[in-house]
C-alpha cells in the first residue's frame, strides 16, 4: 500500500494523515509496558496493571499542555531489560524548557525514570515535571501506604467513589499489595507530590503529580533554573518469576439480561457553527429520533433571536427544547426577562439554571429564578449543577431543595489528547454518574453536553492565545468526523448509560463539532477532511441507538475494554448490539449471544462502507444486513481497524 493510501485511510480512521506514534514493547523482569511518544504506557505484573501511564507535563499558565518535540531517541532492549534516552524541547510563545529524559529497566523489575531540565527563558508556569496514573480498576478502593516527606509511613486507602479533592497530599511514596505475596512500590524524587482522583475530568485514574496545588500559581521560572526529577517503580522478591502474559487472539463481549437500565433521553446542541438547518439537515435529524434538543440562552444579553431560532428547529426536528438559562449579573430585571420569555410559548422538556460568574450554580443564583419560573411553566423539571467539568459539581455540591435534577458537562482532552487517552476516559464518564447519584438525593443526573473537546477554559488566569491562521478552533477535533469519533460515542453512551444516566446531550446538529457537515462544507477542508453535506460516522451510532428509543441497556463487559467495546440494547425483545474496534488492528471478537437465537444480521461501519455512510447515510441504513451464524451461543465478529459493527436480532425467531 502507498503512503498516500495509508494518509487516505488514517483521515477515514482518526480524521488526519499523520500515522499514530510508534509503540515499542518493553519487558523488566517480570514486568511489561508500551514506549510510545516519550512516555511509559501499562506497566503491568502478570495481568495485573501497575501503572497507566508515567510521563512529563510542561503545562502553562492556563494549565495547557505544551506539545513534547522528541529528538536523538535511544532504545537498548533485552530479554528482560531495556535503557532508553532521548532530547525533548517544549517550545511555545514566551517558553523555551529543554530536558533530558533516562528510563531504565532491569531484570529485578525496577524501573528508574528521570528527566533534567533546563529553562532557556523566563516564563510562568502552572507545572513542570513527573505524573504517574493509577488505574481506577485495580487501585479504587484499595488500601496502600504512603510514605511522607518527612519519611513517616501511614496508611491509606485509593478512593472508590470520585474524591472531590486530593486524597493524599505531601508524599514521596505509595506502596500497596496486589496480592497475599506481591507487592508494588512507587517513589517519586525532586519535588512534592500530591494525587488527585482524575474520574471528576473522566480520566480513568488517580494523578500522582508534582508540585502541590496549595502553592500560588501561575509561578514565574527564571531563565536558567534547572528541574530534576525522578520516579521509580519497583515490585518485591516474591513474584520476580512471574512470567509475561501473552494478549489473547481473540476478544470476548458478553453481557448480562437480567442487568438493566433505561435508554437515556439522548439530544443535541443547537449548531454554534450555521445560522439554519435546510431542508435535508432537517430530515436527517428526524431520522435520529431525538428526545430533545439544547439550545444556550444567556441572559445578560439578547436571548430572543437564539431562542426564536430554538423553537423553530425543536419544532422542525419534532423535539422539546433543553434549554439552558445562563443568569446575569447583577440580575436588574430578571423578572421581565422570564415573562418575555414566556411570552415565546416554548416547548421546553428541561431548564438548566446556570450562572457563568460560578463553577458550581449556588442556591443563592437558583431563588433568583425559582419562583417565576415555577409560575411560568409549572410542569418544566428545574435543573442545575455546572456548565463546566464533573471535578466543579464534585467540589461544589448542590444544595437540593429546589431542584428536579442535577447537570454537569463532561469531554475527554482536559489532560490528554491522544487516541488512546480518549479510549481510556469513557470508563471514568462511568464514575461521575455513579458519583454524582450518591450526592443527588435520588434526583435524575443529566450529563449535558458530551463534546471531544472542550467548549472553553474555566481555568484560564491570562489571556488565551488567538486560532493560527489555517489552524482549527481549539473547540474542534478532526475526529469528529471519523470512525474514531463513532467508536468513542459507542464507548460514551455506554458506560453513561449502564451508569443510569437520565439524559444525555452529545455534540451539535451541523457543523464540525456535530454530527453532519454543513451543505457548503468544511471551512478548513485541508484539514477537517469531512464531505460537504454528508454525515459523521457517529450519527448512525445516535441513529442505532434512536431505533430503540424507550429501551432498555443491559450490562455488557469486554475482555480488552481499550481495543473493544460495545453496548447492547433491548427493546420488546429486539436486540441490538454494537461493537467498537478502538484500534488500527483487526480485531477477532466472540460475542455471547441469547440462547437459541437463529437469525443474526449484522451491517459494518468501517473504511469499507465509510464512503456510502457519510455521502448516503439513508441508502446506508436501509441497505440489507449480512447474515450471521451462530455457534454454541455465541457469533464471531472480525473488526476492522477503527470498524463499528451492528447486529440485530429477535428474541423467539
Amino acid at each position: 500500500m502507498s503512503t498516500n493510501d495509508n494518509r487516505a485511510k488514517n483521515v477515514l480512521y482518526y480524521g488526519a494523515e499523520e500515522p499514530c506514534p510508534d509503540q515499542v514493547e518493553l519487558h523488566a523482569g517480570p514486568l511489561d509496558m508500551v514506549f510510545e511518544a516519550g512516555d511509559l504506557r501499562w506497566i503491568r505484573l502478570g495481568d495485573h496493571e501497575i501503572a497507566r501511564r508515567i510521563y512529563v507535563a510542561v503545562r502553562d499558565r492556563n494549565w495547557d499542555t505544551l506539545a513534547n518535540r522528541i529528538s536523538n531517541p535511544s532504545i537498548r532492549t533485552g530479554p528482560n531489560r531495556f535503557e532508553i534516552r532521548y532530547d525533548v524541547e517544549n517550545r511555545e510563545r514566551e517558553i523555551d524548557f529543554r530536558w533530558v529524559a533516562h528510563i531504565v529497566g532491569d531484570e529485578s523489575g525496577t524501573i528508574t525514570f528521570s528527566m533534567r531540565g533546563t529553562a532557556h527563558t523566563a516564563f510562568l508556569k502552572n507545572r513542570i515535571g513527573f505524573c504517574l496514573l493509577h488505574p481506577i480498576k485495580e487501585c479504587a478502593g484499595r488500601a496502600c501506604r504512603i510514605t511522607r516527606q518527612d519519611g513517616a509511613i501511614e496508611s491509606g486507602q485509593f478512593p472508590l467513589d470520585i474524591s472531590p479533592h486530593q486524597p493524599f497530599l505531601d508524599f514521596q511514596g505509595i506502596a500497596y499489595s496486589v496480592d497475599a505475596d506481591t507487592s508494588v512500590q512507587l517513589s517519586f524524587e525532586g519535588d512534592m507530590f500530591e494525587m488527585e482522583d482524575q474520574r471528576n475530568w473522566t480520566d480513568a485514574s488517580f494523578k500522582t503529580y508534582c508540585t502541590p496545588l496549595r502553592l500560588p500559581y501561575p509561578a514565574p521560572v527564571a531563565a536558567g533554573t534547572v528541574i530534576e526529577q525522578t520516579v521509580r517503580v519497583s515490585i518485591d522478591a516474591a513474584r520476580k518469576k512471574t512470567v509475561s502474559v501473552a494478549a489473547p487472539e481473540r476478544l470476548c463481549f458478553s453481557f448480562q439480561p437480567e442487568e438493566r437500565t433505561p435508554l437515556p433521553a439522548l439530544g443535541l446542541g443547537i449548531s454554534s457553527e450555521i445560522g439554519e438547518l435546510d431542508l435535508s439537515q432537517i430530515e436527517l435529524l428526524r431520522g435520529l429520533n431525538l428526545s430533545h434538543l439544547r439550545v444556550d440562552l444567556d441572559l445578560r444579553n439578547g436571548f430572543r433571536p437564539l431562542l426564536e431560532r430554538g423553537i423553530r428547529e425543536a419544532g422542525q426536528i419534532g423535539v422539546p427544547l433543553e434549554a439552558a438559562l445562563f443568569l446575569p449579573a447583577p440580575p436588574s430585571g430578571l423578572k421581565q426577562i422570564l415573562k418575555d420569555l414566556a411570552d415565546l410559548n416554548p416547548l421546553i422538556i428541561r431548564w438548566l439554571v446556570l450562572n457563568r460568574a460560578e463553577k458550581s450554580t449556588s442556591m443563592q443564583s437558583l431563588r433568583l429564578v425559582h419562583d417565576d419560573l415555577r409560575a411560568l411553566f409549572p410542569e418544566t423539571p428545574l435543573v442545575s449543577g455546572t456548565n463546566n467539568y464533573f471535578a466543579e459539581l464534585n467540589r461544589g455540591r448542590p444544595e437540593l431543595e429546589l431542584l428536579d435534577g442535577v447537570c454537569y458537562s463532561l469531554n475527554p482532552q482536559v489532560h490528554a489528547f491522544d487516541n488512546d487517552s480518549l479510549v481510556e476516559s469513557v470508563e471514568g464518564q462511568r464514575d461521575t454518574v455513579k458519583t454524582a447519584k450518591q450526592f443527588a438525593g435520588g434526583l435524575p443526573i443529566y450529563v449535558t453536553p458530551v463534546t471531544l473537546r472542550p467548549r472553553f477554559n474555566p481555568n484560564v488566569t491570562g489571556p488565551e492565545p488567538e486560532t493560527a491562521p489555517g489552524k482549527l478552533p481549539r473547540q474542534v477535533d478532526v475526529r469528529q468526523m471519523s470512525l474514531f469519533g463513532a467508536g468513542w460515542t459507542v464507548g460514551s453512551l455506554k458506560y453513561l448509560a449502564e451508569a443510569g444516566a437520565a439524559g444525555i446531550t452529545y455534540y451539535e446538529t451541523c457543523g464540525w463539532r456535530g454530527v453532519m457537515e454543513r451543505t457548503s462544507g468544511s471551512p478548513r477542508p485541508t484539514r477537517f477532511r469531512s464531505v460537504p453535506g454528508g454525515v459523521f460516522p457517529l450519527f448512525h451510532v445516535l441513529a442505532d441507538a434512536g431505533e430503540l428509543k424507550g429501551g432498555e441497556f443491559l450490562r455488557s463487559e469486554s475482555s480488552a475494554p481499550l481495543s473493544v467495546d460495545g453496548l447492547v440494547l433491548r427493546r420488546d425483545g429486539r436486540t441490538l448490539i454494537l461493537l467498537a474496534n478502538m484500534r488500527g488492528q483487526h480485531k477477532l471478537v466472540s460475542l455471547g449471544i441469547d440462547p437459541g437465537v437463529r437469525d443474526i444480521r449484522m451491517r459494518v461501519l468501517d473504511e469499507t462502507t465509510f464512503e456510502r455512510a457519510t455521502r448516503d447515510p439513508k441508502g446506508f441504513r436501509s441497505a440489507a444486513r449480512q447474515p450471521v451464524e451462530p455457534k454454541a451461543g455465541s457469533v464471531e465478529v472480525t473488526l476492522r481497524p477503527y470498524g463499528v459493527a451492528r447486529l440485530d436480532y429477535v428474541l423467539g425467531e
